[in-house]
């Protein structure tokens, strides 16, 4: 079965995962999950990550953060889907909880943060709001 929207599938994984109080995950790997978990760990939301080699695809197993017994991310956003794409300037990129959380912004110099890609000066597609 394929799936259409591996992102949703991602954050939806994740959020499960969270609201069950499991303290780590199990993703498919693929190349855009990878960049996005990336970008987790550097922003503190998620503590580590490691790829563990399958027969047929590789998987992502993340160890999710808390403190004082409560998750790091408290809410997990798509932003643009399948159905209807969501880009955005340089100028209109969003802000999430005024700086508290993060957006993920696919760019054509890869995947950034709204942060990141404000002072790069570029756009592209909000993937996904982060907090």
């Amino acid at each position: 079965m394929t799936m259409t929207d591996p992102v949703a599938d991602y954050l939806t994984r994740l959020r499960n995962a969270i609201q069950a109080g499991h303290k780590r995950v199990d993703v498919p790997a693929s190349n855009l999950k990878r960049e996005l978990t990336k970008l987790l760990q550097e922003h503190k939301f998620i503590s580590k990550y490691a790829e563990i080699k399958g027969d047929a695809q590789n998987t992502l197993r993340i160890h999710l953060r808390y403190t004082d017994g409560k998750p790091v991310i408290e809410g997990l956003k798509r932003i643009s889907t399948p159905g209807l794409r969501k880009y955005v300037d340089a100028r209109s990129l969003p802000r999430v909880l005024g700086g508290l959380g993060i957006a993920v912004i696919s760019t054509p110099r890869g995947l950034m943060t709204d942060q990141q890609a404000r002072h790069a000066k570029v756009g592209g597609e909000v993937l996904c709001e982060i907090w």
